[in-house]
């Protein structure tokens, strides 16, 4: 049997961290992302693996999760890390929180410039 512990009561902090991609490769790469975990259990640890991409035509923005890359009859495939284990829109609660960071990390270096 699993063990489960229920941390719903709680909120978990994490800060995103974005780390642009200056290489342009590959094309409309725009910035890899990690999320740090400052407190709770998952405290001391990130996740990275995240990418923020600018959308084909340019129209807006989209965030790839970690995902882990397999072949099958030679077709390469890929499996998502982070996956919903109900709900299937969780992952845009992270999506925003991705995309929110990288809008705001553009606006500090306009501002910079």
């Amino acid at each position: 049997m699993e063990g489960v512990a229920d941390v719903t009561e709680r909120e978990i902090a994490m800060v995103v961290k974005i780390v642009p991609n200056d290489k342009g490769n590959p094309p409309g790469k725009l910035a890899d992302a990690e999320l740090h975990f400052t407190d709770g259990p998952l405290g001391g640890l990130k996740l990275i693996g995240f990418a923020v991409w600018e959308r084909r035509g340019g129209n807006g923005r989209n965030v790839t999760f970690p995902a882990r890359q397999y072949s099958v009859n030679g077709e390469r495939r890929s499996f998502a890390l982070l996956r919903p284990v109900v709900d299937a829109t969780a992952q845009d609660r992270v999506r925003q929180l991705v995309l929110d960071a990288f809008a705001e990390h553009e606006a500090e270096a306009a501002i910079a410039q």
